[in-house]
């Protein structure tokens, strides 16, 4: 062991156990260890010591192995997770092994569920009154301004700021005099620790060279079905990622593209108009809804988006904010992550506070063949939102005349109609009916079953 190294050591033994330096013998107390690591990032930070039992050196034999399953077990058992500094000092028998960890950005910390705090050189359990006053003020800030853990500036897309910063400038119709870094710090996307600037979790998202780097689950996933149900079977699957800004506008395109628009002439006018079957505000809302307000602490999910023939329903992971039902969400106004949702309005990437689920409303009730209102469901797991197609949509720039269109909603009810029953619904020749459902039949709307009297069409 160097003079250095030892005089370090001596320093420490000679301070004793702290509130920020505990002692173990050996790594076979390593369980211990943890509970003081863990004690120390809900505290002010501190490092623990494996080698030095009642004020002497003991030291121990250390291998790769032992430092590995040490950082393995810190990784693994500690939550969330961190990267521990381990470093050796000494050599043969007197082998000490240092291990230091910060204080946590993002507390609170648990050991295998269990969190930790530092009182003098004790490491008690935290009561419960005391973490949900600690969960109740970092609720108060929100997940997307704490520190993104193990993230620095090297991780933030320089270039996505710029784009941000001239999109910005021109909508408010001015020129932003401060650097980029010092925009995004404005923004709550960075925050000072100590002398440095650090991204928050909004800031990666948004900023983020590869948001998946740290957050794996924040990905838009959307399936494509064939039909009304689901099934194995489905038309298309494409998975979405990167910072938030690229997965709102790629995944928008993929919507709009897989949804149908319609030209159709208007009564009394030359021209034709476009019709679509789904508002376009509404289904960029309702994306930008999903990724803003989901839950991003919740391990495992996803924003999955799912495209039958007769709706879009999007699933968003987490409940929906405390104090917001299906039933008030129209009068009630609350952000999960209003980083996120102030920063995207900035740029109108979404509605004014409070303004979304109202157009989205206005724009369903305004469209010209009369849609279903949306359904919103709490499952607490996740929110789902499905908006629905009008019926017959498909149909829609097909210029059915109103028999068809009666007869098509009559197959649909009771599953078939006869010719015989088509005659009677509308009242008309057996001549007409002939032709209005052969012409169903050859546009490929009507499937036919049995023969002679015992014909029957369905809607396929």
């Amino acid at each position: 062991m160097d003079q250095k190294q030892l005089k370090e050591l001596n320093e420490v033994i000679e301070n004793g156990e702290t509130e920020e330096v505990e002692f173990k013998k050996s790594t076979a107390q390593l369980e211990k260890g943890l509970r003081a690591i863990c004690a120390f990032l809900n505290h002010k930070g501190g490092t623990v010591y494996f080698g030095i039992d009642n004020g002497n050196l003991v030291g121990q034999q250390v291998s790769d192995p032992t430092l590995r399953s040490i950082s393995q077990k810190i990784r693994q058992k500690i939550k969330p997770e961190i990267s521990p500094e381990i470093t050796v000092h000494g050599d043969g028998r007197e082998k000490i092994i240092k291990v230091t960890v910060k204080e946590g950005l993002n507390k609170l910390y648990y050991l295998d569920g269990v969190a930790y705090k530092r009182v003098g050189t004790e490491n008690p359990i935290i009561p419960p009154e005391e973490i949900e006053r600690i969960i109740t003020e970092k609720r108060k800030k929100g997940w997307d301004s704490e520190i993104c853990e193990g993230a620095n500036l090297e991780d933030m897309d320089w270039e996505k700021a710029e784009w941000f910063k001239e999109r910005y400038e021109f909508i408010i119709k001015r020129k932003i005099h401060t650097s980029r870094e010092d925009l995004l710090k404005s923004l709550n996307c960075l925050r000072l620790v100590g002398d440095k600037n650090k991204p928050t979790n909004a800031g990666v998202l948004l900023f983020g060279n590869d948001p998946q780097k740290f957050f794996p689950n924040t990905r838009v996933t959307i399936v494509i079905y064939p039909s009304t149900k689901v099934g194995t079977k489905h038309r298309d699957i494409r998975d979405f990622q990167g910072c938030l800004l690229d997965i709102i506008d790629e995944t928008n395109e993929f919507i709009k593209k897989n949804t149908n628009t319609y030209s159709y002439l208007k009564e009394g006018q030359l021209a034709r108009e476009d019709i679509s079957q789904y508002p376009q505000f509404v289904l960029r809302e309702l994306l930008v809804n999903a990724v803003a307000h989901r839950d991003y602490t919740t391990s495992g999910a996803r924003v999955i988006i799912k495209i039958f023939e007769d709706r879009i329903e999007y699933q968003s992971p987490g409940p929906l904010p405390a104090g917001i039902t299906p039933e008030n969400i129209l009068k009630e106004t609350s952000h999960r992550n209003p980083i996120l949702m102030k920063v995207l309005n900035k740029i109108k990437y979404v509605e004014e506070v409070g303004e979304g689920w109202d157009r989205i409303m206005d724009e369903i009730e305004s469209h010209p063949l009369h849609p279903a209102s949306p359904k919103i469901e709490n499952t607490e797991a996740s929110v789902i939102v499905t908006i629905f197609s009008p019926e017959d949509f498909e149909f829609f720039g097909l210029d059915l005349n109103d028999r068809q269109r009666k007869a098509i909603e009559y197959a649909r009810k009771r599953g078939s109609i006869s010719k015989r029953e088509y005659i009677k619904l509308n009242e008309v020749s057996t001549r007409t009916a002939h032709i209005d459902i052969k012409e169903l039949f050859i546009r490929d709307i009507f499937k036919r079953t049995g023969v002679g009297r015992a014909t029957k069409y369905n809607v396929k």
